[in-house]
């Protein structure tokens, strides 16, 4: 088991540089081009709303996003993403009900949807919250 920890500035401007830390290691596991893009979209949908809502709501102007890449075994990647921005679970999201997709776009309810996209990109997508800090937790398996 192979793990690399960096940290980031909790801005727009640090999107691509963590896609990037990401993409490095899904050569590693042998990630096809569509697993790699499904990742670091559902990585990238998460960490957007830690910097656009997630900091400005504690009033925080110097927030950080901490990458965690874990792989395991050349056949999982584990990424976490850590921050201490208000609390928020993804999971207990509403999100958009199936029928929703089908309303014609300037009908839909504003949000939801890259929580969607997220949690359809990855194998498995967890949340918690522990010692002052949000856990975003994405597993992706590589294909046999």
């Amino acid at each position: 088991m192979d793990k690399m920890v960096k940290t980031f500035a909790a801005t727009l401007d640090s999107l691509e540089p963590i896609r990037n830390f990401i993409a490095e290691h899904c050569v590693e596991v042998n990630l096809n081009k569509k697993q790699t893009y499904g990742l670091c979209l559902a990585v990238d949908e998460i960490a957007t709303n830690i910097i656009n809502y997630g900091y400005p709501a504690t009033g925080a102007s110097n927030g950080q996003i901490e990458v965690h890449v874990q792989t395991n075994f050349s056949d999982q990647l584990k990424v976490t993403l850590i921050d201490t921005a208000t609390p928020f679970n993804p999971l207990q999201h509403l999100t958009p009900e199936e029928a929703d997709l089908n309303i014609p776009l300037e009908e839909r309810p504003i949000g939801g949807l890259g929580i969607v996209l997220a949690r359809q990109s990855v194998d498995d997508f967890n949340y918690e919250y522990k010692d002052g800090s949000n856990y975003n937790i994405f597993v992706i398996n590589a294909q046999a």
